[in-house]
C-alpha cells in the first residue's frame, strides 16, 4: 500500500507517546499513514507479546492508520547489520511514502538510538539503484522519500518545527493508554518502570503544553530536520 507519511520506532508505544498526535491529525485529514515497529517489545518488563499485540492493534485502530507492520528485530540490539538495513529499505521502497519519521539521533534508550541509525541509512540507501532488495521475490525499484523528520522521545532538542496537535491531544493520550500494561495502572501488580509511574504520562502532557505554547497553541509535538526546509509564507492568508 502506498503511504503519504511513514512512521518507524523502536518498540510498540514509541509512535504513539512521540507523536501519537500528529498522526491523528494526519489521518483525520484522511491522509495515509503507516507504522513500521522494528521489534516486538519482548524485553520490556510488564506484560507478554501476547498483550502487547492486542494493545497495538487497539491504539492503531485509535489512531486510524492504514498500515501497521512489525520487522521482529531483535529487542534490545537493534543493529546496523545488512538483513536488517535490507528489511527497512524494503518497507520503505514497498509503500513509497513522502515522509519519513523516525527517533530522533540521541536518546536515553539505545534502540531508539539505533533505531534511527538504521532508519537514516536506509532512507539513503532506498534510492540507490544498486542495493538490491525484493518483496515477494520480485526485484524493487530504488525510491527515496523527500524528507526525514526525527520525533522526540525522552531527551529534547531544539525544533525544526512544532505541530499543533490541540483538536487531537485526546486522542493521542487515548492511544497512548491503549497500552495498558506499560504505563500507570494500579490494578496490574507488576514491577515500575521508567514509564510505568504516573508522573511519566503527566510529563508526556506537560511537554506537549510547553511546545504547544511556542507556538501559541495549547498542544505541540516538536520535530527536527538536519535539511532546509521550504516555508510557503502563503500560510499566513489561509
Amino acid at each position: 500500500m502506498k503511504l503519504d507519511f511513514l512512521v518507524f520506532a523502536a518498540h510498540p508505544d514509541d509512535a504513539e507517546l512521540s507523536m501519537g498526535g500528529t498522526i491523528a491529525n494526519l489521518t483525520s485529514d484522511k491522509i495515509k499513514v503507516g507504522i513500521i515497529d522494528l521489534t516486538k517489545g519482548e524485553m520490556s518488563t510488564r506484560g507478554n507479546l501476547k498483550i502487547r499485540a492486542r494493545e497495538t492493534k487497539e491504539a492503531s485502530h485509535i489512531l486510524k492508520i492504514s498500515a501497521r507492520e512489525n520487522l521482529g528485530l531483535k529487542d534490545g540490539n537493534i543493529s546496523l547489520s545488512k538483513s536488517a538495513l535490507k528489511n527497512v529499505v524494503a518497507v520503505i521502497r514497498k509503500h513509497k511514502p513522502k515522509i519519513v519519521f523516525a527517533p530522533y539521533l540521541n536518546d536515553r534508550h539505545p534502540d531508539h538510538v539505533d533505531t534511527s541509525n538504521l532508519v537514516k541509512r536506509a532512507f539513503f540507501n532506498s534510492g540507490l539503484k544498486r542495493f538490491e532488495t525484493t518483496q515477494r521475490g520480485k526485484a524493487q525499484l530504488p525510491y527515496r522519500p523527500k524528507k526525514l523528520f526525527y520525533y522526540m522521545q525522552t531527551y529534547t532538542f531544539k525544533p525544526t518545527f512544532i505541530v499543533d496537535i490541540s483538536d487531537h491531544f485526546k486522542t493521542k493520550m487515548k492511544a497512548v493508554k491503549a497500552f495498558n500494561s506499560q504505563f500507570h495502572n494500579p490494578k496490574l501488580k507488576e514491577k515500575d518502570t521508567f514509564i510505568s509511574r504516573p508522573e511519566f504520562l503527566d510529563y508526556i502532557e506537560a511537554r506537549a503544553k510547553f511546545y504547544g505554547f511556542q507556538i501559541q497553541k495549547k498542544y505541540g509535538e516538536p520535530f527536527c530536520c538536519e535539511e532546509e526546509i521550504e516555508l510557503d509564507l502563503n500560510f499566513l492568508f489561509k
